[in-house]
Order: structure tokens, then C-alpha cells, then sequence
């Protein structure tokens, strides 16, 4: 039960400051208004960073379904533990995305663009374009997969540092491919702030863009399979 425990609150933690920061920066009458990408890229960064401490141990940290798919296909982990780590993180998704509607619901007011209030909680392309958009999330999340299990190559690294390695992985795939697509990475990510999108009672929201779903569905599982495959297949 722990390890479950564990997906649900780290994701939901993960989405409270990662979605938190872009409603930070984008909606109107909010202190930090304007503070633009870098802050919410190394926020990010941190929002992935911070539940990985807490819950490292607990549950090794996966908070995304693409990650967790791809560690059952290298073995890392039990098939059987896939569904429920699966519904943890994108119930802990969908929880952590209604905490920010909560915390900053007189900005969502304030706010009338419905592109900025959905920006908020998921991601969405500078350039429509499914197929090109698709293999934009599955290379972005190639690198943080394969940089993540290449980790392990570092001879004596100190314990929990891989975890601060991370967030620098986050923060180089944001500051270089994230104007493309928004980098999910992850669908927990995207899908479970979007349903709550959908169902939250927010003032002139607009459509949730659910046609465009399928990219930080399809790309980041594509991008992981791929990077644990040919991982294992390099003969370290």
C-alpha cells in the first residue's frame, strides 16, 4: 500500500507546484505575474525534485505513467505494480491540478483569456501539428528516461543525489524543447490537470483541447519504451 501512497501524494505535490507556478506567472493579479519561462522551468524542475526526496524511497519516485510502463518492460519493477501506480498518479494529477484552482481561484477570475486558464493546467503545442507534435514529447521524454537510467553509470554517487540529477535533466529538456510542445513528459501530468479543467467550475474557461490528448498520451509512452529498450540493449 505504501508504494501507492506514495505515487498519489508525490504527483499530487508535483502538479500542487508545477501547475502552481505557471498560475504563478500567467494569471492576472497574481505577485509574480510575468515572471516568465525561466521560473517556471526551474520550478518545474524543483516540483519533480521535491516529492522524489520525500517519497524516493516509498515508492521509487515514478509519478509518471510513461516511466512506470517503461520499468515493467526493463523489469525494474513487478507488472503487477502497474495499475496502481498507474491510477495513483493520475488520481494524485487531478487532485494536486483542483489544489490550484482552490489556492489561486480569485486569479482564475481575474483572468479572461481561456488559453491562459487552460495553460495552467496542461500542456498545448506553439505549432498545431499531431505528428510532429507527437514526436516532439516522445524524444523529450526519450532523453529524461534514458538519462535517468543512465544514472546508474556514475560510479559512487552519493545517496539521494540522482534525485538532484534529475532536476537538472527536467530543466535542460524545458529550457531546450519545451517552447515546442510544453513538455509533459508524462501523461498523469497533462491528462489528470485537464480532467479537472473540465469538471472544475472555473469562470469562462473555454474547451479543454481533449483532440489534442493524445500527444502527452502516445508520445512520452513511445519515448520511455524506447529509451529502457535501448538502454538495455547497450552493453555497458
Amino acid at each position: 500500500m505504501l508504494p501507492y501512497i506514495g505515487e498519489f501524494l508525490g504527483t499530487m505535490i508535483l502538479i500542487l507546484l508545477g501547475d502552481g507556478v505557471v498560475a504563478n506567472v500567467t494569471l492576472n493579479k497574481s505577485g509574480m505575474k510575468g515572471a516568465g519561462s525561466i521560473q517556471i522551468t526551474l520550478a518545474w524542475g524543483l516540483a519533480v525534485m521535491i516529492p522524489a526526496y520525500i517519497f524516493g524511497a516509498a515508492s521509487g519516485a515514478h509519478f509518471n505513467p510513461a516511466l512506470t510502463l517503461a520499468l515493467a518492460i526493463d523489469r525494474s519493477i513487478g507488472w503487477e505494480m502497474v495499475p496502481g501506480y498507474i491510477v495513483a498518479q493520475f488520481a494524485g494529477a487531478f487532485v494536486g491540478a483542483c489544489l490550484v484552482y482552490i489556492l489561486f481561484k480569485d486569479q482564475f477570475d481575474a483572468t479572461m483569456d481561456a488559453g491562459t486558464k487552460l495553460g495552467v493546467f496542461s500542456t498545448g503545442p506553439a505549432i498545431p501539428n499531431l505528428p510532429r507534435n507527437i514526436v516532439s514529447e516522445a524524444i523529450a521524454t526519450f532523453v529524461l528516461v534514458f538519462a535517468i537510467k543512465g544514472i546508474a553509470q556514475v560510479d559512487g554517487i552519493a545517496v539521494g543525489l540522482s534525485n538532484f540529477l534529475v532536476f537538472g535533466i527536467i530543466v535542460s529538456i524545458g529550457m531546450s524543447l519545451g517552447g515546442l510542445t510544453g513538455y509533459a513528459l508524462n501523461p498523469a501530468r497533462d491528462l489528470g490537470p485537464r480532467l479537472a479543467h473540465t469538471l472544475l467550475p472555473i469562470q469562462a474557461k473555454g474547451d479543454s483541447n481533449w483532440g489534442y490528448g493524445i500527444v502527452p498520451l502516445v508520445g512520452p509512452i513511445i519515448g520511455a519504451a524506447a529509451a529502457v529498450l535501448l538502454y538495455g540493449a547497450i552493453p555497458w
